[in-house]
């Protein structure tokens, strides 16, 4: 091997090594993903940065690069969600579209909407209300929403955003939740494409286990980016108060 090949060899061993080590750590530990709409507010802002954990459920063939694995109907290490999870996934129709959304439903799971309430298993989930937020428009545009606190069976509590009871998608027939399946819902309930419509009807349907992701854990920060329409804005549009919050 002469000295000019050994020195080449050498120099490109170190970007090898440090792509090679990206992405073991994107596949198997954590990755960083952006949010570009409003379907999970107020948990989730438009502009946000979350990072999700890989290792949470195990790992599928969309836990690699462009989802180049071998296709499975099982995980690797897999283990179930809990209710109220904010989980990552690849929309089952499309899998080249990564969508985020909550775990409202397991296997088994009777899940119906009755008056833009939620029924799972028969019982209506409690909802108390507190107050009011702000919700972002795709348009960047602002304005005042309900918020209530839902505390989904098993305890887990979270803040969802309701303007009225008779939306398209607030009465619903009852759905059973598939084996290694679960049933996903956007915070922003009136403005959500989400597991109460069918992915025959375009919407997201039941969510195979394969195709969990990560389950979002924390913001690493987060731009008003539709708002930042010149160079004057930028600096106002960085959010400082969504940067290291968990989720």
């Amino acid at each position: 091997m002469t000295r000019s090949l050994r020195g080449f060899l050498k120099w490109l061993a170190e970007p090898a090594l440090v792509a090679a080590v990206m992405v073991c750590a994107t596949t198997a530990i954590a990755q960083p993903f952006y949010v570009p709409s409003g379907s999970m507010e107020p948990t989730i802002q438009i502009g946000d940065a979350l990072l999700g954990s890989k290792f949470a459920y195990g790992y599928s063939r969309y836990s690699l690069p462009y989802g180049v694995g071998p296709d499975a109907s099982g995980r690797l290490f897999g283990r179930l969600p809990r209710r109220g999870d904010v989980v990552v996934f690849r929309l089952p129709r499309d899998p080249a579209v990564t969508y985020v959304k909550r775990v409202v439903g397991l296997p088994g799971d009777r899940i119906q909407m009755i008056d833009g309430r939620l029924i799972i298993n028969g019982a209506e989930v409690p909802l108390k209300r507190e107050g009011s937020g702000q919700v972002e428009e795709e348009d960047g545009s602002h304005r005042a929403i309900a918020r209530y606190i839902e505390t989904l069976p098993g305890g887990a509590a979270h803040p969802i955003f309701k303007s009225g009871w008779d939306g398209p998608l607030d009465n619903t027939a009852e759905m059973v939740v598939p084996k290694g399946h679960v049933f996903m819902m956007g915070d922003n309930r009136d403005n959500s494409l989400d597991s109460r419509v069918a992915a025959a009807d375009g919407g997201v349907g039941m969510v195979p286990m394969e195709n969990l992701v990560a389950r979002a854990d924390i913001t690493l920060g987060s731009v008003d980016f539709l708002n930042a329409r010149n160079p004057a804005s930028w600096l106002g549009s960085i959010r400082l108060s969504r940067f290291l919050r968990l989720i």
